[in-house]
């Protein structure tokens, strides 16, 4: 029997496996064949994106392993995105429905606004846009999510990269909640003001980049690199990236590791058999940097750029 991640209740009701596998930079087969390699690991909770241009195979790998038995559909979680370049109002449902082409399902979990920030359309195959910037309100974006929770086609809706003043707006205008907000966080950058906030809130924060990139020809981050991480592994007879998904795991944060090597796909589900003490908790928190690896600085100078307030 594999073992499976403990769950985290949303908001709605729904239940979200307390670690994914992150996919963006998973190219095509990579991306295939990681997906593969996760279910077969016990991950049930896979985070994708229009904009990752991995859909068709994330898709193709979790109905593979529905027709072999591995997975029953209701048994594993997806989450897609709806790219900026989609934030017009008429384009959002054919959008959805161009993302569900492209995974082969029935339905989403769990649908995403990838940014506040809309981007001008030219044509689906223009996936990352351009910085022509919009000025589309995501409130009249989000009001067309929430068509989707209606027709049953998502069964959940969701921000990513919004600050909390963004947040309470769409919690202040919306019909249906935001059950989460997916977001750059790990030991560098722990965002403790926006998960208090979120928690506040009823929404649970999901992390990309949970290992913030790691770069091991420069030794970063210190978190996964320095001798103080190193102890720590060694104590629990981890890996320092154990340590860390087991760190964000423990504050309440849904971590989504990105790996295309079996091995470290693995290795990052072994996290649910030990527990941090709150002394080690603590160690972890002194890695805080406030420094992002993923600023989206070419469009700072947005209206809505979420990033210039402090959280």
């Amino acid at each position: 029997m594999t073992n499976l991640a403990p769950k985290i209740k949303l908001s709605n009701g729904q239940e979200m496996p307390v670690l994914g596998l992150g996919t963006w930079k998973s190219f095509e087969s990579e991306a295939y064949q990681s997906t593969k390699n996760a279910i077969d690991t016990g991950y049930r909770h896979i985070d994708t994106a229009f904009v990752y241009e991995n859909e068709q195979e994330v898709g193709q790998a979790v109905r593979e392993k529905i027709a072999e038995g591995v997975i029953k559909r209701e048994e594993i979680f997806i989450t897609t995105k709806l790219g900026g370049i989609h934030h017009d109002p008429e384009l959002v449902e054919r959008a959805f429905r161009l993302s569900l082409s492209n995974l082969g399902l029935e339905y989403i979990d769990l649908y995403l606004m990838h940014l506040p920030i809309g981007q001008k359309f030219h044509n689906d195959s223009n996936v990352h846009g351009t910085l022509e910037l919009t000025d589309v309100d995501y409130l009249d974006t989000w009001r067309e999510m929430e068509k989707l929770v209606d027709l049953g086609l998502a069964r959940g809706i969701g921000l990513s990269n919004f600050n909390a003043a963004q947040t309470e707006r769409v919690l202040a205008n919306c019909r249906i909640k935001p059950v989460v907000n997916q977001v750059e966080c790990h030991p560098g950058f722990q965002q403790q003001k926006l998960r208090e906030h979120a928690k506040q809130h009823g929404l649970v924060i999901c992390a990309y980049c949970p290992l913030a990139r790691p770069q091991p020809a420069r030794q970063w981050p210190a978190f996964i690199y320095d001798e103080q991480a190193q102890q720590l592994a060694k104590k629990y007879g981890r890996s320092t990236a154990q340590i860390c998904l087991r760190y964000l795991i423990q504050i309440g944060v849904v971590p989504l590791p990105k790996s295309s090597n079996k091995t470290r796909i693995e290795e990052n589900f072994k996290v649910f058999d030990f527990e941090l003490s709150a002394e080690d908790v603590r160690a972890m928190e002194g890695y805080h940097t406030g420094q992002r690896t993923v600023p989206f600085s070419g469009m700072s100078g947005h209206k809505y750029y979420p990033f210039n307030d402090e959280f």
